[in-house]
């Protein structure tokens, strides 16, 4: 031992090998170890590792993509479930129940209202007629009325705004149609009505 910490000495490496060799042995088998541990296990692992962390952020994602899928889809769902049900609402509590029920509305109630406006009535003729692949069928009457502007403004305005499904597709106004010299109203109205499906 003391010829290695000679000064100025020389000892070759087969000498301190030989002379070490219950100690370096051990060492170079605990090298050689690790670095097998190394080449065969821990490389690998982090691949794996690696891999895996890719794997999961591509899972996130996919479970992100798959979440907004099932929210927009249950928001469609939802969505056509109330647009079903104001539907049915609208057919079952807006409609005509059947044509009696439009010929009521378009035969009793506009009337009044005209005459409530002070709004004349003259005239009327109704066309009935069922709308192909529907079940609905539609109630069309052309009316002769006349009055003074402010009236027949003020009856307009009243059909428009009745909470019954009345639609006005054509309005013509003349001069001079009246007793008094007022103004001729033509107006078409239609209502739609529900058609038994057993055809009675």
């Amino acid at each position: 031992m003391r010829a290695l910490f000679a000064m100025g000495g020389d000892v070759p490496l087969a000498r301190i090998v030989a002379d070490h060799r219950r100690v370096l042995l051990p060492l170079a088998a605990l090298l050689a170890i690790n670095i097998a541990v190394l080449v065969l296990l821990v490389l690998p692992l982090r691949v794996t590792v690696a891999s895996g962390g890719a794997q999961a952020q591509e899972s996130t994602r996919a479970l992100a993509d798959a979440r907004a899928e099932l929210a927009a889809a249950e928001a469609t769902r939802d969505g056509q479930a109330q647009a079903i049900r104001d539907l049915d609402r609208f057919y079952l509590e807006v409609l005509p129940a059947d044509i009696s029920a439009a010929q009521r509305l378009t035969h009793s109630k506009l009337p009044l209202l005209a005459r409530s406006h002070d709004v004349v009535f003259r005239q009327s003729a109704t066309t009935p007629m069922a709308l192909k692949d529907s079940s609905l069928g539609q109630l069309t009457v052309n009316y002769t009325l006349s009055g003074d502007w402010e009236n027949v403004q003020r009856f307009i305005h009243a059909v428009e705004t009745l909470p019954d499904f009345v639609v006005i597709s054509n309005l013509g106004l003349t001069e001079g149609g009246g007793d008094n010299g007022g103004l001729q109203l033509s107006l078409s109205v239609a209502t739609y009505y529900r058609v038994r499906s057993d055809g009675r």
